[in-house]
This record gives C-alpha cells, structure tokens and sequence, in this order.
C-alpha cells in the first residue's frame, strides 16, 4: 500500500514539471522577451583636430663643410680638436711647405732670369735703331751702301722678335711664380665658415695626396641652425605642398613638441637617383619604397639637436581648432560629398538617425560642422555584433 502511494505521488509531480515547461514554453512564444542590446558609446566633444602625414627625418646641419688640401704633402700641424670653435679665417692645419717653397724660388729665379735677358735685349734695341737710323739717312743722301741698310734693317728686327719672345716667357714665368705662391698659401688651411669642428678624418703627420681628390683634413658644420630630412612616402607626396606646417619630435625628448615650422622644399627626385644604373631589360629588379625628401629648418640656439638624429615628422594636411569631434568610428554610413549618417542615443536610451555635415577626418577622430551639437551621444559600434541599423526604433541600451 505505501509502494503504490508513493508511485501515485511520483506521477503527480512529474505531471505538474511537464505542465510547467509547457507553460514557460508558451510564454516564451506569446510573450517574447524584451531584446537587449549593448552599444559602445561616445560623447560629443569640443576639441582640436589635425590631419597630417608622419614621416621618419634626420637632422642634418643647416650648413657643412669639408674642408680639403689642395696641396699634397705631410700634416705638420693640427691647430683644432673635435668639438673646437672656429671663425673664418682660423687656421686649421699646416702642411710641410719644403717643396711649395722651392717651386717659388725657381719661379721666380726664372722670372729674373728672363727679365735681366729682356733688358739686355732692349739696350741692343737702342744700338740696332740707332745704326739703322745712321744708314738709312746716308742711303737716301746718295753715299750709303744698301747692303749695310739691309743688314742694319736684320739686325733690327731680329733683336725685335727675340724682346717679343722674351715677353712672352716673362707672362709665362709670372704664371708660374703666382701659382707656386698660391701652392704655397693652400699649406695652410684655414676655416672657410663659423661653425664647430664635427669630423677630423686625418692625423697629425699623415701624408696626404691631393693628385686624384682633395683630401678632406677637416669638416666645419654651422650648429645653430639644423635642416631635418623628412622621407615622404610617394603615396602621401601627392598631397603635401612647400609651405606647409610642420612640427617634430625627437628620442631623447618625446614629450617636447618642435614646432612653428614650414616645410621649406620637397625634392623632385628620391635619393635612389644618384645611385641608379643603367640595366639591361632582361635584368630582375627588386622594387623597393619610394621615398621623397622633405626639407625644412629649425633654430637650435641651445645646441640640443645633433647631427644624424632621428625624428618624428608630422607634415599638417590641415587642422582647426574649437570644433565638435566623434571618433570616426561613428561614422556609420557615406552620403556622398561631405555628409554621412550617425546614431545618436536620445534620454530614452533609444536609437535615433541623424544625418551630419563632417570635414576633417584623421581617422581617428572626426569634426563635424552640423546635424549635432556638443554633449550628444553617438553609438560607435554594437558590442554584441547587433546591426545598428535594424535597431533605430528603440531598442533598450544597456550600460
């Protein structure tokens, strides 16, 4: 008897489990729940926007010069050390001066030589006209020899020619004594600019030779004033113009923003074209970046920008200040020209379309010059993957 009441009151409860599933599952297809959806959102804000190209530059001297022997000869002196201060005009260096002295001399020596020839030749003048003169007055009275006038008229001539050519070799000689004095002024180097030693590539006592090239003994950069080298992709070449604005930043300074600058040229040609060389058409070639300098300048009074340094270049396409951003995100649909479509969430926490005039766009964020005001909040992306634009009738938003 208590087995059967127990079976019963088994039957019973299984029967009320089922009726209740059978409920909730009518429930459930009657009554939908409510769908809730999670957004991202952002708020309306007032803020500075800029579009610009990044670019990797190395700073450079405003101004370099290597400074070279034009004379061959041993290194006698070194008058500067790295780091050195010079003004123009400083010396430098001095090379061994023994041969460049000697070529001096014996120009010169030539020199006198053909001078004291020239003399002697232009008081044999005086005697060849003089007897000339004699002859030709005794021809023309009717007791000269004509003989003696034709001779007269050789001797005279020839002395004539010999002071003509001695002329000449006199021009020659002073060419040579001015080119040995300027051989002999090249010894001595001297600074051609202000600036600071960067680079002594040579020793004291080192013998240069100048036959193929000019040595470099020295090279004298202006540090006051640097020019940074912005490699330019030629994908964003197209849009970037001389004049532009353009600041930078460093490694050793990350946080200090150089800036107030211009871009002063962009080069016509990459750098690839000085080493370019002539290949035949069957030849594989690797197709490598392109990359087009940008030139601008930058006042370093305190001497904290260096030779060879990286920096960080950003070229301004355009910017504003004071303006209404949202992240770009939130830009949900292209209307063609300059207007798109935004989602806005209203007090109800629903969903409301609004078409929106937009102008720069970094991608990052973007400016918006009407269809919203500040302190709006635009929906930047669903959270749950949910389609915004199936739900702008008021779907519930949780936080």
């Amino acid at each position: 008897m208590k087995r059967l009441l127990k079976f019963i009151k088994i039957k019973y409860i299984v029967i009320a489990i089922i009726i209740f599933v059978i409920f909730f599952i009518a429930k459930l297809i009657i009554f939908p729940a409510e769908t809730t959806v999670n957004y991202i959102t952002a708020p309306v804000t007032k803020g500075n926007i800029e579009k610009s190209v990044l670019a990797d530059g190395t700073i450079s001297a405003f101004k370099q010069v290597s400074v070279g022997a034009q004379v061959s000869g041993q290194i006698k002196k070194l008058y500067v050390e790295l780091g050195d201060e010079v003004k123009q005009g400083d010396m430098i260096a001095e090379i061994d001066d023994l041969k460049q002295n000697n070529d001096l001399k014996q120009s010169e020596a030539s020199l006198n030589s053909f001078e004291a020839q020239r003399k002697s030749k232009k008081a044999k003048l005086v005697n060849y006209q003089l007897t000339y003169d004699r002859q030709l007055k005794l021809v023309n009275k009717g007791v000269g020899i004509q003989s003696d006038l034709d001779a007269a008229k050789a001797d005279l001539d020839a002395i004539k020619a010999d002071i003509a050519a001695l002329d000449a070799d006199i021009v020659n000689a002073q060419v040579a004594v001015d080119t040995a004095k300027v051989n002999l002024g090249y010894t001595k180097i001297r600074s051609p600019i202000d600036g600071v030693v960067v680079a002594i590539p040579v020793d004291q006592g080192q013998t240069v030779n100048s036959v193929q090239s000019a040595p470099t003994i020295v090279k004298v950069a202006q540090l006051d004033k640097m020019t940074i080298e912005a490699q330019i992709s030629e994908a964003d070449v197209i849009n970037v113009k001389k004049g532009m604005p353009v600041y930078f930043t460093i490694l050793g300074l990350p946080n200090k923003r150089f800036d107030g600058l211009t871009l002063r040229a962009i080069e016509p040609a990459p750098d690839s074209i000085n080493t370019e060389t002539t290949t035949s058409s069957s030849s594989s070639t690797t197709k490598s970046a392109i990359y087009y300098n940008g030139l601008f300048d930058v006042d370093n009074p305190d001497r904290i920008l260096r030779i060879s340094m990286t920096a960080q270049v950003y070229i301004v396409l355009s910017s504003a200040k004071d303006v209404l951003t949202i992240p770009s995100q939130a830009l949900q649909k292209s209307l063609g020209g300059n207007k798109a479509i935004v989602y806005l969430l209203n007090k109800s926490n629903a969903i409301e379309e609004r078409e929106v005039t937009v102008g720069i766009n970094n991608n990052i964020n973007v400016e918006i010059k009407s269809g919203i005001k500040e302190g709006d909040t635009v929906v930047v992306s669903s959270a749950n993957g949910a389609s915004l634009g199936s739900n702008t009738k008021g779907p519930r938003i949780r936080f």
